[in-house]
């Protein structure tokens, strides 16, 4: 059995970090180099890993990220072999609002409940919806539309 181990290729070893052209198809990674040399950039979060779609060409090679987006990345790029541990950090219960503070995370207050100076969706006399104009278009506070498909990536990076 040891000696079956000793001969195991380094690929199949989790937590082995090697660039990505030395990787076959299929291979599940994690922390993964943008530039190379730069240091791992994506795949960090807890319990999430990447799968590598195409064979490693001299140059590129095309992995599919947690999101679900395929992106191509520089082969001399370091990864990762293996999941990040700790998948069930996510569903932890939080057991009192301090304790979400105490994480960073401000409180979420709704725009209707805000001032018109603070909000596109704020002011009105008791619960409006109308914002002051009829049926406005749910906005961020900044003005900019949150539904109906509005596109917010830049024309540029979508493909």
């Amino acid at each position: 059995m040891k000696r079956e181990l000793l001969h195991l290729d380094i690929n199949s070893q989790i937590g082995s970090c090697m660039p990505l052209g030395a990787m076959r198809i299929g291979t599940i990674i994690h922390n993964i180099e943008v530039n190379p040399g730069q240091g791992g950039k994506l795949v960090r979060a807890a319990g999430t890993s990447a799968k590598i779609l195409k064979e490693p060409t001299a140059t590129y090679c095309i992995i599919r990220l947690p999101s679900g987006a395929e992106k191509r990345v520089d082969s001399k790029c370091r990864a990762t072999v293996g999941v990040v541990s700790n998948p069930s950090h996510g569903t932890r219960k939080l057991r009192k609002a301090g304790q979400s503070r105490w994480l960073g995370r401000r409180p979420v207050v709704r725009g209707v409940a805000m001032n018109p100076i603070d909000h596109p969706h704020g002011g009105g006399e008791g619960r409006s919806k109308s914002s002051g104009s009829f049926g406005r278009v749910s906005q961020t506070p900044w003005g900019k539309p949150t539904k109906c498909g509005y596109k917010t990536a830049s024309p540029k990076r979508r493909k």
